[in-house]
């Protein structure tokens, strides 16, 4: 079923009445010659311009593409209100394989459709999209992030995402256990990629063992070829790793929806904080982990440290200074855990009031 545009009256329905819409503006970007499509949605502006990734994935659907842009945008707004940013909240999705059809004159075209925007979106890497592509996007728009620090950027934001990542689990481990240390704790991550193998690094510093898989053979043999002691080892499948005998945490660092009806039953890590965003795959699933008693560090809080790397590059990019902000990641999830303890919630849920309650206060006159 279709309205009067084309556009599926289910999306529609989600942008305008459903509590997952609510979004400020929604673009529809086709380059025929370039062969581009790309949705790039804005959920909030209310404490600032709109700051979030891209991502490049062969989306079954066009349906799917705009769903995935509303979804990731909205989390967004509550990521960058959590981090303590003046921006709102949007992302940007282009549809297709990156390995097939990424061409500079591909990144261009939609370079120049995120500056048609006039600063309201600001853009950077996510799944599928990198340094160099940013470098690209950049010679049509000047509201780029994630760019290489020869073209004036700040570089891989996934070093402090995992940074980020790592403090939240010390501030899961404190809560849960009353030591941040995760020495001797197992630690199982669904996901090596750009950020999960820089998490893995911080965790075998810290006295970890580590769990690993990945859809991607070549990222595991990466960190095992690194790492050939037995402090690391790997499973065949995200399914197998969560059913890993003694796991401790859970991190997924792949795409979304890895925590839902088939994974939480049988999850067998007391703590679950990983660098995917949407890690819940419908609304109730917080609850069934916390009548597990599964303790859930929320996603867009712990994987935060990107955003705020690249956020700080608009003001002229300074590593430190974007460490120290990312470190207070360890304060905010405790905070998290004891406003949930408070308020008898979920710490999903109230990481939302938080979130909620500054984008409100941002909105008054």
């Amino acid at each position: 079923m279709t309205d009067v545009t084309g556009a599926p009256a289910d999306v529609l329905h989600t942008l305008f009445h459903s509590d997952q819409g609510g979004h400020e503006q929604v673009v529809l970007c086709q380059d025929r010659a370039s062969g581009l499509k790309a949705v790039i949605a804005i959920h909030s502006t209310a404490l600032g311009p709109a700051l979030g990734g891209t991502r490049f994935y062969p989306y079954a659907s066009e349906e799917e593409a705009v769903a995935d842009a509303l979804n990731l945008s909205r989390g967004m707004s509550y990521k960058n209100a959590m981090a303590g940013l003046d921006h709102g909240g949007g992302k940007a999705v282009i549809i297709g394989d990156p390995e097939q059809i990424k061409t500079e004159e591909l990144l261009l075209a939609y370079g120049r459709f995120v500056a048609s925007l006039g600063g309201r979106y600001v853009t950077a890497c996510d799944v599928g999209t990198y340094v160099a592509d940013m470098d690209v996007v950049a010679r049509e728009c000047r509201w780029t992030t994630g760019r290489s620090p020869e073209n004036g950027g700040a570089g891989d934001s996934s070093v402090l995402t995992a940074f980020g990542v790592f403090q939240g689990m010390r501030a899961s481990a404190q809560h849960l256990w009353g030591d941040p240390s995760l020495r001797g704790r197992k630690v199982g991550i669904a996901g090596v990629g750009k950020v999960g193998h820089h998490l893995v690094e911080h965790l075998l510093a810290d006295g970890a063992e580590v769990v690993i898989t990945d859809v991607r053979a070549e990222s595991v043999r990466r960190i095992l070829d690194r790492h050939p002691s037995s402090a690391v080892t790997a499973v065949a499948d995200t399914d197998a790793l969560i059913r890993v005998e003694g796991l401790d945490i859970y991190a997924p660092c792949a795409l979304g929806g890895a925590l839902n009806d088939g994974s939480v039953p049988v999850l067998t890590a007391k703590i679950v904080c990983g660098a995917a965003n949407n890690q819940l795959e419908h609304a109730g699933v917080e609850k069934d982990l916390a009548d597990r008693g599964i303790l859930y560090a929320p996603d867009y809080v712990v994987n935060a440290g990107g955003v705020i790397q690249v956020a700080d590059e608009l003001h002229g990019f300074d590593f430190e200074r974007c460490r120290a902000k990312a470190a207070k990641i360890f304060d905010t999830t405790l905070a998290i855990f004891a406003r949930a303890k408070e308020d008898g919630i979920p710490p999903a849920a109230a990481a939302d009031r938080i979130a909620e309650h500054r984008m409100a206060e941002a909105r008054r006159p």
